[in-house]
């Protein structure tokens, strides 16, 4: 580092405001800075060993309680050496192959290039006359998007901030495009909900995404319009129960809104039989709503793509880029079949987008968003499909796949694993239950599985999610990491069974110490030094 770039680390930004400013006079701190942050961001990635340090939040919090946020620190160096031990220290790696918990992808470098420009830019896509060339670039990812899903040369959509503004865009638009055809009702937008608001119903399968009650509660409806439709063996949404659902709603005086059809469920990644549900939608004219958040990236898959069949029916759809298409958080759209529905999200304000403008058909985006102002996202797609190309992107989601595959298979071996079905998209769902084991109870075992995945997080080892079915508490693994290999599955598979058999013989030790027949202690009530893995105890030794 030469010396010019030393002070410029080692400037204080406080005492001079406008050497703050990202501007042409600035580019050598600019630059500096850059090429530190990058330095500090290798250096901690070399350094990552697990997907987590398995702090508390009780551990970490008392380091936030006495910072001065009134008083900036001296430099970029000071800034940089606060966030190591205040986040990338004890942040989540989604990059690590043993993190296998939540919808969260690693990110490709194209994604991660373009964030760093558009940062640095700045742009805002509401109005052309703040975007430009950025408007474009949304527009025609819009329409790339579109094309794929096979929704028509009508279709049009928005770029928004994740899967539950989506779903709360499209069930907007379902809601306003139902009230405006009922009698003597001029419009939501003018003059609020109708009388018959209160009976609008929206339907969903029983394991759909919960953002749809919240989208109803927001859009004056509640969380009880939307009616939960049951699911078959795959636990995808049954076309018969739902046509069950649909002349009971009738029958009982209620408007159905919309039909919510899910292409990947958290937790169990099963795609609803869109064609039936869109034929059934057609047929009775009810808005077909797809929520492809997960599964929306099988658009790039050569060999799972048609899983996707029926889309091409929706009204609406919501996809992430973000999760199957490896792009930096966040990164999503609501698209629609007719692009004329997006009215309902339009007002015309004379110092943004005056309505002239758009008779003279200039495209403010501003116009069919939720939002105003708006980060250029649509840029890191834009600029993965460029280096990439779309089947790169395919063929990694197909990667994990394969690999959910072969983890079902080391999970269905397991003796003391129960999994709950062979796998749709990349998730499995299952938990450590050792059948000849029959001094615990079903909430016991479900206590068991808790302290199992406390125990993995604590430890760092690995990071799993948990779920309920049936009541009963299960662990999950979502993948979407290409680097995880099936040898990754087969040690955290092996992690859990070691805290489980630690788990049921720490019960034993407590049901013998305490001479309580059958069902013993709870797992709650085992001293909390006999719930400590072994691996926690050498952890916390080494840092003693």
């Amino acid at each position: 580092m030469s010396d010019a770039q030393t002070d410029a680390c080692a400037r204080s930004l406080s005492s001079s405001p406008r050497a703050a400013l990202f501007s042409p006079a600035n580019m050598d701190a600019w630059q500096t800075g850059m090429d530190r942050i990058s330095q500090l961001v290798a250096e901690q990635l070399d350094s990552v060993q697990k997907p987590f340090s398995g702090i508390t939040p009780e551990a970490l919090r008392p380091a936030f309680a006495d910072l001065d946020l009134e008083t900036p620190l001296e430099n970029l160096e000071a800034g940089l050496e606060e966030l190591k031990s205040l986040y990338l220290k004890d942040a989540v790696y989604f990059h690590h192959p043993r993190y296998i918990a939540h919808l969260n992808c690693p990110v490709v470098l194209p994604g991660v290039w373009a964030e760093s420009l558009l940062g640095a830019i700045n742009s805002s896509l509401d109005t052309w006359d703040q975007s430009a060339g950025g408007t474009l670039i949304e527009q025609r990812l819009i329409d790339w998007t579109t094309e794929r899903l096979g929704l028509g040369p009508t279709a049009d959509g928005i770029f928004t901030s994740g899967g539950t503004q989506s779903n709360l865009m499209a069930l907007l638009l379902a809601r306003d495009a139902v009230c405006e055809k009922l009698p003597n009702h001029p419009g939501n937008q003018t003059h609020g909900l109708p009388p018959e608001a209160g009976r609008l119903r929206v339907f969903a399968s029983g394991i759909s995404h919960f953002s749809l009650q919240k989208a109803c509660a927001l859009l004056g409806l509640g969380h009880n319009a939307v009616i939960p439709v049951a699911v078959d063996e795959r636990r995808r949404m049954d076309p018969v129960a739902l046509r069950d659902a649909l002349d009971n709603a009738r029958a009982e005086g209620l408007i159905p809104m919309a039909v919510v059809a899910t292409a990947g469920t958290t937790d169990f990644g099963s795609i609803d039989p869109l064609q039936a549900i869109g034929r059934e939608c057609h047929a009775r004219g009810i808005w077909f709503h797809v929520d492809g958040a997960y599964g929306g990236g099988l658009i790039t898959s050569r060999r799972h793509g048609h899983w996707l069949k029926g889309t091409e029916m929706a009204d609406s759809v919501t996809i992430d880029y973000h999760k199957t298409f490896f792009q930096p958080v966040s990164c999503s759209a609501c698209v629609v079949r007719d692009r004329t529905q997006l009215r309902h999200v339009t007002y015309h304000a004379d110092y943004l987008n005056p309505e002239l403008q758009a008779r003279e058909g200039t495209p403010d985006q501003v116009n069919k968003s939720l939002q105003t102002t708006r980060r250029f996202d649509a840029l890191k797609l834009w600029m993965t499909l460029r280096l990439m190309g779309a089947d790169a992107l395919g063929d990694m989601l197909d990667c994990v796949i394969d690999l959910t595959r072969e983890g079902y298979q080391l999970l269905e071996a397991a003796p003391d694993i129960d999994v709950v079905q062979a796998p749709e998209l990349s998730t499995l769902v299952f938990r450590f239950h050792d059948a000849s084991e029959e001094t615990l109870s079903a909430e016991q075992w479900d206590a068991l599985n808790r302290e199992i995945r406390k125990r993995l997080s604590r430890s760092g080892e690995a990071i799993v999610a948990a779920t309920k079915v049936s009541g009963r508490q299960y662990l999950k693994f979502t993948l979407l990491n290409p680097e995880t290999r099936q040898e990754d599955l087969a040690a955290v598979v092996e992690l859990i069974r070691q805290h489980g058999q630690a788990l049921v013989k720490a019960h034993h030790l407590a049901v013998s110490t305490t001479a309580q027949p059958n069902h013993g202690a709870p797992l709650a009530d085992i001293p909390a030094a006999s719930r400590r893995s072994h691996t926690t105890e050498a952890k916390e030794s080494r840092h003693a």
